[in-house]
């Protein structure tokens, strides 16, 4: 990936920091898109003093002017957009249906589905003016199945597939590929937060799946750089299932 440009929401921590990371190995120049500033500038400096191009931007996914300037700024610093993995997303309280408020639904809502489409927005009006690019939505297994107590993230996560497939229809002739990852349990900073809150179990979390334990986020990156890369060349519109194999049981 010399040479190439590729961008990241959701890029501090957890599964967007395991992609820029990859991206930056690989040899492409990252924008590390997020909201929290203090970790993205901390990643970024990591990473140029070992030689990669990664820049910090402040990207509130939620606001078209935000995700708007974002990529403007990977243009305007590495000349252009090549990749780009959409991964800022929230979770919400273990909550039945009826028990959520609007606020709560809507804020999950906002920023995990509202908040692809923006970035697929500003990400394809670049990509056609340069002929080509790959997408990756960041999914969950959440958007394949349902689960009490999370109603809305599993809405705003099916929302996810939807637009990456009507998308990818859209787009797949102007060399622009768009794709999804769909990630099981992964230890992330998010996971870890719902494990000590008592939102979900580690333990029942390993047992759940048949390999026998949580992902790693280097895993989930593994795969959105092969759904980049001319390797999955002939892979249009899919939802990528990466999860130790909990969604086959």
């Amino acid at each position: 990936m010399k040479d190439k440009v590729a961008f990241v929401t959701g890029a501090a921590k957890g599964m967007g920091e395991a992609a820029v990371r990859s991206f930056a190995q690989a040899g492409a120049a990252v924008i590390i898109a997020d909201v929290d500033m203090d970790a993205a500038n901390t990643l970024a400096r990591e990473l140029t003093s070992s030689g990669a191009r990664a820049t910090a931007v402040h990207c509130d996914v939620t606001k078209s002017e935000d995700v708007k300037a974002a990529v403007e700024k990977a243009v305007s610093l590495y000349g252009g957009l090549d990749f780009a993995f959409n991964n800022a997303g929230v979770q919400a309280r273990n909550v039945f249906t009826a028990d959520m408020t609007e606020q709560e639904y809507d804020r999950v809502m906002d920023i995990n589905l509202k908040g692809v489409w923006l970035c697929m927005k500003y990400e394809l009006i670049q990509m056609q003016k340069q002929g080509g690019g790959a997408i990756v939505n960041n999914s969950s297994i959440g958007g394949i199945v349902g689960g009490p107590g999370r109603a809305a993230y599993h809405a705003s996560k099916h929302g996810v597939i939807g637009l990456t497939k009507s998308a990818a229809a859209e787009y797949a002739a102007k060399g622009i590929r768009i794709n999804a990852v769909c990630p099981g349990t992964i230890d992330t900073p998010m996971v870890q937060q719902m494990f000590s809150q008592g939102d979900l179990s580690e333990e029942d979390s390993k047992k759940g799946a048949p390999i026998g334990r949580i992902g790693q986020p280097q895993e989930i990156a593994d795969a959105v750089l092969w759904l980049c890369s001319p390797q999955s060349s002939f892979v249009i519109g899919q939802a990528l299932t990466v999860d130790g194999g909990i969604t086959i049981l």
